[in-house]
């Protein structure tokens, strides 16, 4: 069904594509501007860190919109044909996907493409790790900031290359951002060096890419999803191990209800906390960078790291 309403809504796109600022061709904006359209909130930081103000950004996700499930509207996806680079992670949005492949495929930008990525595993009832999706992976590549540097050098080559003029100045910015990026993984190596517990017990498989990197244990009460609901197998198997392992915390994330983790918080005499894992920003004064550090201090604090 998702499928034939996109469909349907890129028949008027193309007229909304051919009545935009920047044609097909790559004319610029009256205001010289390159216009790159990004899927959700990090692809956005990034676009804007490394464009300056030689870029205009368009966030196809709204501020506290759950990303997952986005639906296009023509406007949307008129603005995704008319943009000089579309900044996406396949597999993660199915519209933007469509969109991109059908509107902008020589124009599209796959962040997840240029960084290894782990499989979308979880767990299942019984707690042994399992593939979510034959094949699948995971997307959430930005909770790790050594990937996301990288991602940020390939992002400057790809816009250097639809965009020559400004290519030394993207380069020199995703140079500075990098050094920002990694300063951050230093302080999450060092903060999350010595900790009582290991075990991250969260809402959902969102965290493999920061576990992975500083040698966390994720215990997901979901998938990949966060709308799919645990059975009552997979709640009795996660309260059973955050026992075993002297879990004080359940982690759950800002855009989804904290229902399950507090059940499963009451049932092992834990608390919660919130673990943010960037999907969209809920808080306009802050940034990656401020989120990031955040939820570095609710880890120390969740897994009494010394």
């Amino acid at each position: 069904m998702r499928r034939r309403l996109l469909s349907a809504l890129l028949v008027p796109a193309v007229a909304l594509a051919g009545c935009g600022d920047q044609a097909a061709s790559g004319e610029k904006p009256e205001d010289g501007k390159f216009e790159i359209v990004t899927a959700f909130y990090p692809l956005q930081f990034l676009s804007e860190r490394i464009g300056g103000d030689v870029v205009s950004v368009t966030n196809l996700t709204k501020p506290g919109a759950e990303p997952h499930d986005l639906e296009l509207t023509p406007r949307q996806v008129g603005q995704i044909a008319d943009a000089g680079l579309a900044v996406y992670i396949k597999g993660f949005q199915p519209a933007v996907d469509e969109a991109i492949g059908l509107e902008a495929e020589d124009k599209g930008f796959d962040a997840a493409a240029v960084v290894p990525l782990l499989p979308a595993g979880g767990e299942d009832d019984d707690g042994h790790e399992h593939s979510e999706a034959e094949g699948g992976e995971d997307p959430h590549v930005w909770l790790d900031p050594v990937r996301l540097a990288t991602i940020a050098g390939k992002l400057a080559e790809r816009l250097g290359q639809a965009d020559p003029a400004h290519a030394a100045g993207y380069a020199e910015r995703a140079r500075a951002l990098g050094a920002e990026l990694t300063a951050l993984n230093t302080e999450f190596a060092a903060g999350l060096k010595t900790c009582d517990r290991r075990e991250l017990v969260t809402s959902h498989t969102a965290f493999a890419y920061l576990a992975a990197r500083y040698d966390l244990h994720q215990v997901g009460i979901t998938g990949i999803s966060p709308e799919a609901e645990p059975s009552p197998q997979r709640l009795a198997a996660v309260a059973r191990e955050a026992r075993e392992t002297g879990a004080t915390t359940i982690f759950f994330e800002t855009l989804v209800s904290p229902a399950v983790a507090e059940t499963i918080a009451r049932e092992v005499g834990a608390r919660t906390a919130v673990l943010d894992p960037l999907e969209g920003l809920t808080d306009s004064t802050g940034d990656y960078f401020t989120v990031m550090r955040q939820n570095l201090a609710t880890l120390e604090t969740g897994l009494g790291c010394k």
